[in-house]
């Protein structure tokens, strides 16, 4: 019975291993790794190239916080996605997160670095790693892409980093003497630009037009404007004395007024140059700050006394020619009377309508209107009799101040028009803005709203659009008021039926979620099903436990999968964690069991997971694990111990070491690899 047995299992295994066999030239599967770094399933690398790769690796392995592990195979099967095939390779040889394996497929042309989570490396510098050896590897220099993919990882130029060491240094010998040369002419040039710039800015300011002069020009340019400006401002002084001699201190006295002002800006300006003179030492950012300043302030002072000069000019001209300005006057005033006579029936007519608010700001224009034509006609007078006196200064005063009252009362008379025809257009955007109201109601009743608030909203809305139409048809409205009132609940109606579609969004993508998450987790589950089972005999408790958590979790969301989509998304994702950790757990007993030596202890006293007798640790123990990778690929037996390189130590993960992964962790999934 024993022999027969034996007998049977070693049938299994040849055929197994035959069928592994036959199909290796062109595909395949997870396989166990070599001793040492680098495991050529292909065959593509010679001997020296391989003792090249592994010092190279090895030196790796020394100089940084990294491993690299390489395995060339000539296609990636079960799965055949490099990723995937890269990922199940480095779980079942359990390597740990700072060992890194780069898998490639020489006949399907295709690569990809597995790379376990929290890792010393990057995803982007895994990426660049990846881009860099692409050229190597479509022109099969296997050797020098696995090396070149070392020094990236090593990151200081890997077994070229003493070579490069003494480049760099003898690069820096060579050049001191002249950086050091180079560097004294340059600070003597710069020294000597500074003493010349003073405290001008390095960089010129766009804003600042002053950034692009250096201190002397700023200093020539102060001097002048300096001068010139008391040159002015005495011109000025001379003009407005013979101008009050001429009109008189009443029209003259805004003029007088400008005249003290540039006066005062000039008595600044010499007061900053006095300080600039002076036997006290200033610093150049001082001196640069108050020579700028005096320009300003002359620019300044330029500016007030142009505008002095022209209204000079404007009241001598009217003095020249008061007769036909005053009759020109006489005319717009006689003009005005019609005007001042529709002021008051028009706003009569405003008030009939509107609420006395809306029309606050015209109120007493028609009283304003009558006091600044009354003044017009009192100056006209004026300047008739100064006419005649042959006092033609006051004659241009006066009719300038009637000029001034006329153009004022047509224009508080205006107003009053103004204002009933913005008061109509305000009324005819409330209007429309009660019809889009209308319309977000309707759209707001049709949004789901479990909280209520988008119904208190629309109530809020239909009793400020009821309140508005009672406004706007009364006989003292205020369309202002009722704009305002329906502009606030638009609002707030707007912020409602935005709130309600998000959360139909939500929902929606919630839903697609939820949906995505339960397919999912139903392919890992029947997935990780049919591995334990055909795995069985080698299975342990832990791997079976989380099949079953998962299952129960994916149940309930399929029961929670109308009523409450979000609890269910929950159990759903719930479930494909479970189920991940269940397949990992399953996947390291299945290693565990066919790593080991024996059959167990007691071939011939039951199975080592306990149920399934003799023919089911056959069956599920050997063949799974022979089909998992466990016993097959990499040209070698099982190994009772895993060598980092052939002169000695072990792997930091071992078997169960490293803490690259946890039950349900796996490798990372990171995006990456390429085609070549």
């Amino acid at each position: 019975m024993k022999t027969r047995w034996l007998t049977f299992g070693a049938l299994v295994l040849a055929a197994t291993a035959g069928l592994i066999s036959s199909g290796a030239a062109y595909a395949t599967d997870p396989l166990t790794l070599d001793q040492g770094y680098v495991t050529d399933a292909a065959g593509v690398l010679s001997a020296d190239e391989e003792s090249a790769i592994e010092a190279r690796l090895q030196t790796l392995s020394e100089n940084s916080s990294a491993d690299l592990f390489v395995v060339l195979v000539d296609d990636f099967t079960s799965p055949s996605d490099n990723a995937q095939w890269a990922d199940r390779v480095a779980e079942n040889n359990n390597l740990g997160t700072a060992q890194y394996l780069l898998a490639i497929a020489v006949e399907g042309r295709s690569y990809y670095i597995s790379a376990a989570p929290g890792g010393p490396l990057s995803n982007d510098k895994l990426d660049d790693v990846e881009d860099k050896i692409q050229p190597l590897a479509s022109q099969n220099h296997w050797e020098g892409a696995i090396v070149l993919a070392a020094d990236e990882i090593q990151g200081d130029g890997g077994a070229g980093a003493l070579r490069t060491f003494f480049i760099v240094l003898a690069v820096i010998a060579a050049a001191l003497l002249i950086w050091l040369v180079i560097f004294l002419v340059r600070r003597s040039r710069r020294a000597a630009a500074i003493r010349e710039r003073g405290a001008m800015p390095e960089k010129p300011d766009p804003n600042d037009p002053f950034s692009t002069l250096t201190d002397e020009q700023v200093q020539t340019q102060a001097g002048a404007a300096l001068v010139q400006a008391d040159d002015a401002l005495t011109s000025s002084k001379e003009e407005l004395g013979f101008a009050v001699a001429q009109f008189g201190d009443g029209p003259t006295s805004e003029f007088t007024a400008v005249i003290d002002a540039a006066k005062a800006k000039m008595s600044e300006a010499f007061d900053l140059k006095q300080k600039l003179d002076d036997e006290i030492e200033d610093t150049v950012f001082d001196r640069r700050a108050w020579h700028i300043r005096i320009i300003q302030l002359c620019a300044e002072i330029d500016a007030v006394l142009d505008a002095n000069t022209d209204a000079f000019d404007e009241l001598r001209k009217l003095e020249q020619n008061a007769p036909q300005e005053l009759e020109r006057v006489r005319a717009e005033r006689a003009a005005l009377t019609p005007v001042l006579a529709g002021a008051a029936p028009a706003l009569a007519s405003l008030a009939a309508a509107y609420d006395p608010s809306a029309l606050s700001t015209v109120a007493d224009n028609p009283a304003q209107a009558q006091e600044r034509a009354a003044l017009a006609d009192h100056s006209i007078e004026a300047a008739a009799a100064a006419i005649a006196a042959a006092k033609t200064g006051d004659a241009a005063f006066a009719i300038r101040t009637a000029e001034q009252s006329v153009a004022q009362a047509t224009q508080l008379v205006q107003a009053i028009t103004s204002l009933g025809a913005e008061l109509a257009s305000i009324e005819t955007q409330a209007q429309a803005l009660i019809t889009e109201l209308q319309g977000d109601i309707a759209t707001a009743q049709q949004l789901p709203d479990g909280s209520g608030t988008i119904a208190q909203a629309a109530a809020a809305t239909q009793q400020q659009l009821q309140q508005a139409q009672a406004n706007l048809t009364g006989a003292t409205r205020s369309p202002q008021r009722v704009l305002e009132a329906l502009t606030a609940a638009n609002s707030q109606i707007d912020a409602a039926i935005a709130q309600g579609r998000e959360t139909v969004e939500r929902a929606r993508r919630a839903q697609q979620m939820l949906e995505q998450t339960l397919a999912q987790a139903d392919s890992q589950i029947r997935a990780t099903r049919d591995f334990i089972e055909t795995r069985r005999g080698s299975v342990g408790s832990t791997a079976r436990t989380r099949l079953s958590q998962a299952e129960a979790e994916l149940t309930q969301a399929l029961s929670l999968r109308a009523s409450s989509p979000e609890q269910a998304l929950a159990s759903a994702q719930n479930a494909v964690e479970l189920a991940r950790q269940a397949s990992s757990s399953a996947q390291s007993d299945v290693s565990s069991y066919v790593a080991d030596d024996s059959w167990g202890g007691s071939p011939y006293g039951g199975s080592r997971s306990g149920g399934s007798g003799l023919g089911g640790d056959i069956l599920g123990g050997i063949i799974g694990g022979l089909l998992s990778g466990g016993g097959g690929g990499g040209g070698g037996s099982s190994r009772s111990s895993w060598r980092s390189s052939g002169s000695g130590g072990f792997r930091s993960s071992g078997f169960g070491g490293g803490g690259g992964r946890s039950s349900g962790g796996g490798r990372s999934g990171r995006s990456g690899g390429r085609r070549f």
